[in-house]
């Protein structure tokens, strides 16, 4: 949003805080980010525990979607109108979410300026306070030390774990805001992988006396699916046999989750997802198949594409606008538009929007009902973030679904959704005096581990195949191949329901896909059918290159054409009937 937006139609301090304040604290229906006129229930607890001793530090831990900022500026509402505070200072990760902030502290009487740069001396007699940036502090972290230190200030640290990021940045919030009369940090995901302090934040030793993180109040992902305040989840993950070639020439295949090494894996984590290959093509057009379901009960349903680079993002574009017929909105870093474009695209109608980093964190755009987890970024902090784009509930009923590749790390971080975590200082020492950690490092380690990595490299073929559902923590389902009937069971899951619902519907496709899988015939010559599924798959991927159409299409058009069930289920002989088929296919373009 621009500058003049967030600055608009004010009134003055005294008549706009104190009609703030007047909120009812009670459960809403629904509350857009940061605007609600009265408080859900976990709101108004936080702010009588915030108020019965008004501290000077507090953190608040909410998972994502649950209303953080609506407490934080009920919070310096609160302050603002019994004079403990006469300036409120907003900390953000990104440029996009000072402006968001901006825009939603004016609507409760708040007037902050998301433009207030280092150079200024104070602000403009018509603001409140101010929206800066954790890397704006980190450049001149002296000059807002002396600046705050002659205000009573409140110091709302947003996504306080980034206070961990690095020294500078960690270190300049301890020297700027040390001064400040008041600290409130907010987070929605307090661990981290290191051990880096974050400021501000207390630690306590455990039973085993690892320092852990302390917040004042959490509010979690379970507690907010119980009360219908955020979206359950439903994460689809596909697999597939991957081919690449590393950088010193050496052809190398993988099914993507099959065990192996951390190298092995994030190789063919990255062929998956590789623009040229089909897999991504096939996940595109299963998640725009998933979106056109949920968009019969939800309209404005949305869909988000999180991709690892800019150049993967904008070949995603030109991919998905083929499957489903409509431009897609591209959200780059270094796009001076880009909080822009979130924004219309959060007000319009459209289906898809595809980014890199922009809308990893905080960025509300509350129609996204599915996504694709196209990144190969594995972290148990940005993994929460992303999934909490799509958590955030608008009415009873609605349910996100997540597309993803095959990948352990992943399957397991969207298994343990509901976990609580806190950050940890330092791990307990749990040797016994022998090497037995540097030996096992040592039999994991994967001395290819840079193949990936040089001009060498080059993704060959990427095959997709449909793997399981993970919803509530459970699995269900199993390999079915991309346009089976099977597939479509699960893609077809109605947008509108309660989580019971959806659970009991998964239940009912696992049990009837278990029921269909045929027993082995008596004598068919395995090795032989593995071949030529292989040699099937193969020319499938290569008439796709040839024609443009999708791989899942093409083995619809063969099972049309020449009969009989799925691939997975099919006999040799149907096997080698569609080889034939396609073989005349080729001919026949010729």
């Amino acid at each position: 949003m621009s500058a003049h937006a967030a600055r608009s139609s004010h009134s003055p301090r005294s008549a706009s805080v104190s009609a703030a304040t007047q909120l009812s604290p009670v459960y809403p229906r629904r509350a857009a980010w940061g605007t609600a006129t009265s408080l859900r229930a976990w709101q108004a607890a936080a702010l009588d525990q915030y108020m019965s001793d008004i501290p000077r530090d507090f953190l608040a831990v909410a998972t994502p979607g649950a209303g953080k900022t609506t407490f934080a500026l009920r919070v310096a509402t609160e302050l603002m109108t019994r004079r403990l505070i006469n300036e409120v200072v907003v900390v953000a990760p990104t440029e996009h979410l000072k402006y968001q902030w901006a825009e939603s502290a004016a609507r409760v009487g708040l007037q902050l300026d998301p433009d207030f740069s280092n150079a200024q001396r104070d602000l403009g007699a018509s603001f409140h306070g101010a929206c800066v940036t954790y890397a704006q502090i980190a450049r001149a972290p002296m000059f807002h030390r002396q600046r705050i230190s002659s205000r009573k200030t409140l110091v709302i640290l947003d996504e306080i774990h980034h206070g961990g990021d690095n020294l500078s940045w960690g270190e300049a919030i301890r020297i700027a805001f040390s001064p400040a009369k008041h600290r409130l940090a907010l987070t929605g995901t307090p661990f981290r992988s290191d051990t880096a302090p974050i400021p501000f934040v207390t630690y306590e030793p455990d039973a085993d006396g690892v320092a852990r993180s302390k917040a004042d109040y959490t509010y979690g992902y379970a507690d907010a699916l119980r009360d219908y305040v955020v979206r359950p989840v439903m994460f689809l993950s596909y697999t597939g046999q991957m081919t690449w070639q590393t950088k010193h020439g050496e052809i190398m295949k993988a099914t993507l989750g099959e065990p192996l090494t951390k190298a092995m894996t994030a190789q063919a984590w990255r062929t998956a997802l590789d623009p040229n290959g089909e897999w991504i093509r096939a996940v595109f057009a299963a998640a725009d198949e998933r979106l056109s379901r949920v968009r019969v009960s939800v309209p404005d349903a949305g869909g988000l594409i999180i991709a690892t680079d800019h150049a993967s993002a904008r070949a995603y574009g030109r991919i998905l606008a083929k499957i489903s017929g409509e431009k897609p909105t591209i959200v780059l870093s270094d796009d001076a538009g880009a909080s822009d474009k979130i924004a219309r695209f959060s007000a319009d109608t459209s289906r898809w929007m595809i980014a890199v980093r922009m809308v990893s964190e905080g960025v509300d755009v509350p129609r996204l009902c599915v996504g694709v987890y196209a990144t190969s970024t594995a972290t148990p902090l940005f993994f929460a973030q992303a999934i909490g784009r799509f958590v955030r509930s608008r009415r009873r009923g609605e349910t996100a679904s997540i597309f993803l590749p095959s990948v352990p790390q992943l399957l397991a971080l969207a298994g343990e959704l509901e976990a609580e975590r806190d950050h940890v200082l330092a791990v307990a020492d749990e040797s016994d005096g022998l090497d037995d950690a540097a030996l096992a490092q040592a039999n994991r380690e994967d001395h290819a581990s840079d193949e990936v990595d040089g001009p060498g490299y080059r993704a060959l073929a990427a095959a997709a195949t449909f793997d399981r559902v993970v919803f509530d923590g459970d699995d269900f389902g199993s390999w079915a191949e991309v346009g089976s009937d099977e597939e479509a069971d699960y893609l077809g899951i109605p947008g509108l329901l309660d989580p019971e619902d959806v659970a009991t519907i998964l239940r009912q496709h696992h049990h009837a896909q278990q029921k269909k899988t045929p027993r082995p015939a008596p004598v068919m010559d395995s090795r032989r059918r593995s071949e030529k599924r292989k040699e099937l798959a193969s020319m499938v991927s290569a008439y796709s290159a040839k024609t443009g159409r999708a791989h899942a299409l093409i083995h619809t058009d063969l099972r049309r054409a020449c009969g009989g069930p799925e691939v997975a289920r099919a006999s040799l002989e149907q096997i080698e009937a569609r080889i034939a088929q396609l073989q005349k296919w080729f001919v026949g373009r010729n």
